[in-house]
């Protein structure tokens, strides 16, 4: 099999959706412009806003979202795949969902994935976020089959800590496991490439992260280095701090050298409760 050309999109999202559209739209265009069959952005690429209030009130339902719209229109029109790793909708009970998408060549959406595990901690920094207390979280695992990047599995930044949800992805049999993220600066340094190339070690299987980067309209600060790790943990492409646009080669031939040297798949073996 032939590599797959990717590129991932590392954005700086502001307040404004349709500004961030516009940015977005222009992502589709050069990544087509690059070869790349599939795109990845990043978490709240429509939206990066921490005032409660503000983002609800901008905030729309699926269906009335412009941000997905004219994603999916440029798609179709550049004929390209997009991982549009998440948006701020507006759900059900008067909080939002973080809900990622996968979108055909033809525009069409093919999977959504709702960010199961939130973000609700006090840094060391001082910093203190509570998703839960503006987002419902999700409850499934999502896999998409038939992508560019064959089996493709959707999980969303904080995600990346549990790796019991990327072992029930590979064993579900994902190629991919895509990690949209906007990681803060202090965690970022500390875990983001560490906590990667663990998950692409442990699945054996490549993890393609998109992240949010530098300092916002909103006042926090992401980390960026948007990064590809292959099934052996070997980084394939990590960007710099800064917003843009970077490409990439998936060869998933190399999923079954790597399982073929450490079989950790033939390994498992189920695990009785822990003994009192």
């Amino acid at each position: 099999m032939t590599a797959t050309r990717i590129a991932l999109f590392q954005a700086q999202s502001g307040i404004d959706p349709a500004a961030n559209a516009e940015r977005l739209v222009s992502a589709v265009s050069d990544a087509a412009a690059g070869g790349a069959q599939m795109l990845f952005t990043p978490e709240m690429s429509g939206m990066l806003d921490r005032d409660r209030e503000r983002a609800l009130g901008k905030a729309k339902p699926e269906a009335e979202d412009l941000v997905l719209a004219a994603v999916r229109e440029a798609a179709a029109r550049h004929g390209i795949w997009v991982h549009l790793g998440s948006l701020a909708l507006k759900g059900e009970g008067g909080k939002l969902v973080n809900r990622g998408f996968v979108i055909d060549g033809q525009g069409e959406i093919r999977a959504r994935y709702d960010k199961i595990h939130l973000f609700d901690v006090d840094l060391p920094t001082g910093e203190s976020w509570r998703e839960s207390a503006m987002y419902d979280a999700g409850k499934s695992a999502v896999i998409v089959p038939g992508t560019p990047v064959g089996k493709l599995g959707l999980t969303i930044c904080y995600d990346l800590r549990f790796p019991e949800l990327f072992q029930r992805l590979s064993e579900a049999g994902a190629d991919v496991i895509s990690v949209p993220a906007a990681f803060t600066v202090p965690t970022g340094k500390a875990h983001w490439q560490v906590l990667m190339r663990a998950r692409a070690i442990e699945a054996e299987l490549f993890i393609v992260a998109a992240a949010q980067a530098g300092r916002h309209e909103d006042g926090r600060e992401t980390y960026g280095h948007s990064l590809v790790a292959d099934p052996w943990g070997e980084l394939i492409l990590e960007m710099d701090g800064e917003p843009g646009l970077a490409f990439a080669e998936l060869d998933l031939t190399r999923i079954a050298d790597v399982r073929s040297r450490i079989p950790v798949h033939q390994h498992r073996r189920p695990i009785a409760p822990v003994a009192n």
